[in-house]
């Protein structure tokens, strides 16, 4: 194999390709990329098994070919190579050159054959939706998302199809994340489940691109195609919460309020909450004061009155700081809506004027 390319395009595609390999005992070439040059293009791959990414940039094809070259070696390398110019590369043996106007380095290669297939999905039932959207989606929820649980569907992140819109919702049991993206056509499926960690992943990968997304859906595998990537996924085999039972039916205490203004005042709460991160939020439309109080018996103890337009009884209800405050991140509006319905009753977050997001928080019940 020997190629010449520009540094920036093979470096931003190594960007993108390069984290996915990574240390494996029981299959050392998982830690490799996967090079292979042919009719003038460079297609650059890695896998851990669980996901699958691959990304095609144009370069001049010398002598086609194929190798696994270790992953971070090579990114590295790449990366520290001047920012202009061509590089040069090319195999001899079992070893990997690459050079440029002032630099010649080598680097030893891996067994290319034990190199796992990515999946190649189907592209006839392909569902178009903007990059974007699809990507501020998975933005909007993922935090919610359990870390290591041993429900595997409540490490996910569960994509549905209802009307014309995309929904996207994750959930840890302790609080929910729901955001609808509208979309212009229907796609083929009507539920899948993405490992958390997966669309992390997916967010790096695709998180600056304008393009249309395209995804594809098989039994066990969630594709995306987007100009020169293409991304695979693991499927999740469970069955999401039906959370439409956990939404609080009635209101019985409700504050609108500038997100910034929250903002502050939980700034400073948090500076005096105790251990367990614990703020109290205090809606009282008989006297028109909503509050932020904490409480910490080493550090002291904190008030902050925030203007807020209040209607309902009189409430308090204790919150998880860091719970509570996750969901500010995807609400897009100036001003945002509390909805009480009882003090160990779920919190209902809502952007004003917004209904494509919805955030439950279960209160913590400590005194």
């Amino acid at each position: 194999m020997k190629i010449e390319c520009i540094k920036d395009k093979i470096e931003d595609a190594l960007n993108k390709v390069g984290k996915i390999a990574g240390k494996n005992t029981s299959l050392p070439v998982l830690a490799g990329l996967h090079i292979s040059a042919e009719k003038n293009q460079l297609v650059i791959k890695a896998t851990n098994l669980d996901l699958g990414v691959s990304a095609t940039i144009p370069v001049k094809v010398v002598e086609p070919g194929s190798v696994v070259v270790p992953a971070s070696t090579f990114v590295l390398l790449i990366s520290s190579l001047p920012k202009e110019g061509n590089i040069s590369i090319s195999v001899q043996g079992q070893v990997l050159e690459v050079k440029t106007v002032n630099t010649e380095t080598s680097i030893n290669l891996l067994p290319s054959d034990d190199f796992p297939v990515i999946p190649e999905i189907d592209t006839s039932d392909g569902f178009p939706v903007t990059s974007r959207d699809f990507i501020f989606g998975l933005k909007s929820v993922i935090y919610s998302a359990a870390i290591g649980s041993i429900k595997p569907e409540l490490s996910s992140i569960s994509i549905t199809y209802s009307g014309d819109h995309l929904v996207f919702a994750a959930t840890d049991s302790f609080r929910l994340a729901e955001k609808k993206i509208r979309v212009k056509s229907a796609p083929s499926f009507k539920q899948i489940l993405i490992p958390q960690k997966n669309a992390l992943e997916i967010i790096r990968i695709f998180d600056k691109g304008e393009d249309e997304l395209l995804l594809s859906i098989d039994e066990h595998q969630l594709a995306l195609r987007s100009g020169g990537l293409y991304l695979t996924s693991r499927i999740v085999d469970g069955v999401f919460p039906d959370y439409s039972q956990i939404i609080p039916k009635e209101t019985l205490s409700k504050a609108v309020l500038l997100k910034q203004d929250l903002i502050s005042s939980l700034k400073t709460s948090l500076i005096f909450s105790d251990s367990f991160n614990q703020l109290t939020l205090s809606l009282a439309p008989s006297v028109k004061k909503f509050e932020v109080r904490s409480k910490n018996s080493t550090v002291g103890e904190s008030s902050y009155g925030v203007e807020a337009v209040l209607e309902g009884e009189d409430m308090e209800i204790n919150v998880n700081h860091k719970y509570f405050t996750d969901c500010f991140q995807s609400l897009s509006t100036d001003s945002l809506s509390l909805r009480l319905s009882g003090p160990t009753k779920p919190i209902v977050v809502e952007g004003v004027g917004d209904t494509s997001f919805l955030y439950i928080v279960m209160p913590m019940n400590r005194s």
